[in-house]
Formats: C-alpha cells, structure tokens, sequence
C-alpha cells in the first residue's frame, strides 16, 4: 500500500510541474505570437482589370499584358491587338506578336495565321461577312484529320440499314497541296494537305444517276524572298531610270536652247521617264520569266516550284505596265519624227543662158539655164523611202518565232510540269500553261531571233549586199545635194553633200568620168572639211540662226506645199519659189561661212558627250558641228530606233498572247499593227517632207 501510494504521489507532482511548464511557456512566448506581422489578400475580381491586363489565378491580381497584346474575352490571358498573328504562346502574358501584311490583315479564327479577308474585320481581327451570307469552310474552319471517305451511303438511310439512302454524301472535290520546304535543295516538303469539299446527292435514281468528281495537285513554294528581291531591283532600276530622264530632259532643255523649266519641260520628263521605266520593268519581267524557265526545267532534285495562278498576277501586271509606258515611248518618237524640219540645199548652179522668149511683149531675152529639180526630186523619194527601213524584216520575225513555238514544239516549254521535251503525246496528260513560262518563252524566242537578224544585218547584208543608210549619202554626193535636218529647235544633223566635181547635172559619160577619177583619188575628198571624208554631223544652231531660218520657212509652208499650188493664186506660188530659192540660198551661204554673225565651228565630240546623249558647249554666237561617224541623222528614222521598236513588237505580242493564250493570234496582229504604224508613218512623214521641202508629192512614190 505504501508502494502504492508513493506512485500517485509520484504522478500528481508530475502532473503539476506539467501544468507549471506549460503555463510558463505560454507566459513566455505568447506576447511574442501576438506581436507577429498579419498577412491579407484583397480580393480581385478579373472584371475589374484593364484591357491591357489580365487576371493572374495564381496571384490572383491583375497582370500587365506584353506589346501588341490585350485582355481576352475571359479575362484570364492575354491575346494579340487585332492585325497581329501569335507566334509564340506559353500562357498569360507569355506570348508574342507579330505584325500581319498589309494584304492579310485578318487572322484566323486560332490567332496563328494572318489571312485576307473578303469583306471588314470584326472588333477581334477575324473575317466578318455581310448579312445573309456566311464565312467559307475553306478560309481551329477546317476540320483537320487523318481519315477520310470518298462517298458515305449510311448516314441517309431512314429506320432501318437495309432500305435505299435517300441521301449519299460524296467527296466531289479533291486536292492535293504539296508544300515545299523554303531553302531545299533536295525536294524536301512538309506533309500534303488533302482539302475535300463534299456534296449532299438526292437519290432519285440510283442506276441513271452520276456525279462529277475532280481531283487536282497543287505544288506550292514561299515566293516572299523572290518578291522582295524583286522590290529591290525595281526600287534600284527605277531610281537609275529617274536619273537618265532628268539627263535626257537636260539635254532636250539644251537643244531646244530654253533654259526655263515650265510646264512643257514635265511633260518632256515624264515621257522620258516613261519609256526609261518601260525598260526597267522588260528587264524586271524577262530576268523574273528567265529565271523561272531555267532553274525550273533544268532542276533534277525539286528545289523552286512555279508561282500560283493567283500569285502571277503580280507578274502580268508588270508586263502590261511595261508595254503601257513602251507605247507611250513609241507614239512619242513616232510624233517627233513626222514633225521634223528637212530642207534638200541644192548646188548646183546654172551652166549658162538662154533666149526665152517674154510673154505679152512678142520679144525674147537672154535668160540663165534653169536648174533640173529632178535631182532634188530623187533624193527626197529616197528618204522618203528610207524613213521605215529597219534592221529586222518584220514578217520573217513574226513568221520565225511563230514556227518555233508552234511547229519546233517551244511552246510546250511552258507548260507548268518539269519536263524539257518539245514534244507532247496528246492522249497524255497535259498540265496547264503558266503565264510566266509562256511569257519568258515568247521573250527569249523574239529578242533571240531579233538580235540574230540585227548581228546579220549589220555584218553581212550591209557590208557585203546593200547598205541603204550610207547609200543615201554617196546619193547626195553625187546629185550634188546636202541635207538639212533639224530634230529640236536648235538641234539637228547635217548630211553634206556637195559634189567635188562642181556639178552633177551632166550626161552618162561624165558622170562616168567623175566617178573613175574619184576611184583614182583624182579629184578632192567629199568632206565638209577640206581633205576629210566627213560627210555627217550632229549640229548645234545658235539662237540667232533658227530665228533667221524661222522667217523664212514661214513663207516657205504658208500655203503647206506645193500640193495645193494649182489651185493658188500666180503670186501665192511665186511666193512660195521665192522663198524656196531664199532658203536654198541661205542655207548655202551659210555652210559657206558667208554670214560671220551666224557663222559655225567643228568640233569632235567629247566621249562624255557622247555616253550621256547632251552637249556640254551651248551654241551662243556660233553654231556648232561635231564631227558624226556614226550616221546619228538615222535617229529620226525607223531605222535609228530599232531597240524601241523591238520591245515594243515583243511586248504587242506578248500582251496579246497573255490574253487570248493563242500565239498564231498574237502573231498576226503584231503583224498588223506593224503594217498599221508604218503605213502612218510613211504617209504623214510624207506630208510632212512635201511641206518643209516644197517637193511635190506626188513625185514621192
């Protein structure tokens, strides 16, 4: 018992030393708890943030949104501005944007693509259709899968499987996209995309009925590098071409001897700048159809694939822009060279007199032998007839490429496959042409054959069968005629033609005998300048000599040529010889160095001069001839401009051929037009040479 009772006295001590400890340790450290800091959270809700904020559910406050970004419609991330596509997305504020494309300012219904919209945007960013009409299945609304069929007959049975569907759906639409991946070099793509569009089919009679199917393949590449690359040419090319029509306004600025720029001087310019723009957008669109044509046919491992119909519009915009302003460039050649001034100066003096006989006295008087106008009447029907000779025959042109695309088999080196054959089995299938490759065949095939013809011209048919251009000038030689020519005010070309023999209005044997002794150097050289060959020049008038040639070929064309001089009064006509004989003389004279205040120097142009197509020297007091070996008199002909005319011809028949998609088409009419221009050009040029020379027209044959 004892024992006993020492333990529960044992466990009562225990007990209140316990209780002890614990209340001093509460003593102790509770004021400490009591002291300690509190922590709240307030309570947000994600109405209550901006829209550039979202609600973080983790902290459970509003978060600032990145660039480009803004609230989404729960409010508990971030999306992109509309007109931005997401290109990354970790969460909340975690992703970036990126601007779309001017043309592709919609984005797809996920945020990840930029699209172009038919019609306005919604407050998102995504396509919004008009009333009454919904957004095509074909612009997250696809429905991805990796399984498919080609006809369903089950869904349109009614009750029971066993009776006829009333309804089939069919896939009637296939097609197959084949992406390439940018930068490869071994054909590789990213997986094909089979797009299929199905059609609901009412069964009426299954045993008659039939449905048409298609299935087509498409071959894409990311074309955006070629674009800019083409950007930067045209950019590069078009400021050089600014910089070569400001040279050439210059120029025409100084050889009209006007140092005023008005209204007409803009005009000038942009026409220049027309026809400088038109050869930056051939050399654009001939490298672009070039490039395509090689590195397409020639590739053996698939590493360029052939812009899309949709995606060569770019492209035939381009050719009709540089056709547009090539036409303009022509018609303005055309226009300036029927409206040139030319005058046929005459040396030949009378050999003697003769007794005429004096109407209304019944007498007769010594008179000076007339002068023969036949030799002035030849040369002008000589340029008249060389106003639209060319280096390339127009119809073996047309004829020549036409054989080529069409019986060699060129053409179907456009069509949109990879093979570089000729020729095509027709049973086989056939792929579609792509205007590119029919452009850049055309061009390659016209410029190819243009160039060869020029090459033959100029080194074999000139040389060796008939040079008309130098043939006109031993023709002023020999009928003792110099041609005057003026282009601008006060810019032209002078042909000298001033016999050596003295007179060239004689019989056969002594022209004969001229021509024998010149052969033998017998006689002086045929140069304007004494012992020179030079025949030719570029001429520079000063202000005071076209005014002086002004006075008088007013009086010259008042009645506009002699065509009219039948029905004209005697004193009208005795006028118009007056004035003729006036400037006959005048022009002599002053190639004489007769009027020392309009008298002229020689010069050699300098190589600058001649690079940049401007003189430097203006002609103040006197007038300037450089020196011309180079026949540059032929600039008012067809026959100076033939790099104009070639490109025009091209572009003609390749706009023709990129709308009717027929070359036999494209060929005659180009053939036409040529006819059509030339015929304008011999006719009013026609006119035109009557009324400047008083030569009758009816004698240009």
């Amino acid at each position: 018992m004892a024992t006993r009772g020492g333990a529960g006295v044992a466990m009562a001590v225990w007990s209140l030393l316990s209780a002890r400890a614990v209340t001093a340790f509460l003593l102790l450290f509770l004021p400490r708890f009591l002291q300690a800091q509190t922590f709240s959270f307030p309570f947000q809700q994600p109405e209550k943030c901006d829209n550039n904020q979202y609600f973080d559910i983790s902290a459970l406050s509003c978060v600032p949104c990145g660039a480009n970004q803004r609230q989404d419609a729960r409010g508990t991330s971030c999306v992109c501005l509309p007109g931005f596509q997401m290109i990354s997305n970790n969460g909340g504020p975690a992703i970036i944007c990126k601007k779309c494309p001017e043309n592709m300012k919609g984005v797809t219904e996920d945020g990840w693509n930029c699209i172009s919209c038919p019609s306005d945007l919604t407050a998102e960013g995504k396509c919004h259709c008009p009333i009454g009409h919904i957004l095509d299945s074909n612009s997250g609304k696809w429905l991805l899968t990796r399984r498919i069929f080609l006809v369903d007959a089950v869904s349109g049975r009614e009750n029971d499987l066993g009776t006829q569907p009333r309804v089939i759906r069919v896939a009637t639409q296939i097609s197959l996209s084949v992406h390439l991946v940018p930068n490869t070099i071994n054909g590789n793509i990213y997986p094909p995309l089979i797009t299929i569009a199905y059609s609901d089919i009412d069964i009426k009679d299954a045993n008659s009925q039939s449905v048409k199917v298609s299935f087509s393949v498409t071959y894409e590449m990311d074309h955006g590098e070629a674009h800019v690359q083409t950007d930067i040419a045209l950019g590069v090319l078009g400021g050089l071409a600014v910089l070569a029509s400001l040279l050439k306004t210059a120029g025409w600025k100084r050889r009209i001897g006007s140092p005023m720029i008005d209204l007409q001087t803009v005009v000038k310019f942009l026409v220049y700048y027309a026809g400088d723009l038109a050869n930056v957008f051939f050399i654009i669109t001939v490298g672009t159809g070039l490039y395509w044509l090689i590195f397409f046919k020639a590739q053996k491992s698939v590493s360029v694939l052939l812009p899309m119909p949709v995606q060569e519009e770019r492209f035939v915009t381009y050719v009709g822009c540089a056709f547009a302003l090539k036409a303009l460039q022509f018609l303005h050649k055309l226009i300036s060279q029927i409206t040139i001034d030319v005058f046929f100066i005459d040396w030949e003096r009378p050999k003697g007199k003769v007794l005429k006989a004096v109407e209304g006295e019944g007498g007769v008087r010594s008179a000076t032998v007339p002068v023969s106008i036949w030799r002035t009447y030849f040369v002008a029907n000589e340029w008249n007839e060389i106003q639209t000779v060319r280096k390339i025959n127009s119809l073996f042109q047309v004829l020549t490429v036409l054989f080529f695309l069409e019986v060699v088999g060129f053409k179907n080196l456009a069509l949109m496959d990879s093979s570089s054959s000729l020729s095509r089995n027709p049973p086989s299938y056939i792929a579609p042409y792509s205007c590119i490759l029919r452009y850049a065949v055309s061009a390659a095939l016209w410029l190819a054959i243009g160039i060869i013809q020029v090459v033959f011209f100029a080194v074999f048919y000139e040389r060796f069968i008939e040079d008309k251009i130098r043939q006109f000038v031993d023709l002023c030689s020999m009928s003792n005629i110099s041609v005057f020519l003026l282009s601008h005010k006060c810019f032209g070309y002078y042909i000298h033609g001033r016999s050596v023999h003295g007179h060239a209005d004689t019989n056969m044997e002594e022209m004969n005998m001229n021509l024998k002794r010149e052969a033998e150097n017998l006689c002086s050289q045929r140069g304007l300048v004494p012992n020179t060959d030079g025949q030719t020049f570029e001429i520079a008038i000063s202000n005071q000599m076209r005014q002086h040639y002004d006075r008088i070929h007013e009086t010259l064309i008042r009645k506009n040529g002699p065509a009219r001089l039948l029905s004209s009064s005697a004193s009208t006509f005795e006028q118009s010889i007056k004035a003729y004989h006036m400037m006959n003389k005048f022009l002599g004279s002053f190639i004489d160095h007769v009027h020392k205040e309009m008298d002229y120097f020689i010069k050699d142009k300098l190589l600058l001069e001649r690079i940049l197509g401007m003189e430097f020297m203006e002609p103040m007091e006197k007038s300037i001839f450089y020196n011309d070996e180079g026949y540059s008199f032929s600039s008012v002909l067809y026959y100076g401009n033939e790099a104009t005319l070639l490109i025009f011809d091209l572009l003609f028949f390749c706009v023709v051929d990129l709308a009717c998609q027929n070359f036999i088409l494209a060929s005659f009419l180009t053939y036409l037009q040529q006819e059509i221009f030339r015929y304008i050009r011999n006719t009013v040029g026609q006119k035109n040479l009557a009324s400047k020379t008083l030569v009758d027209q009816r004698f240009l044959i």
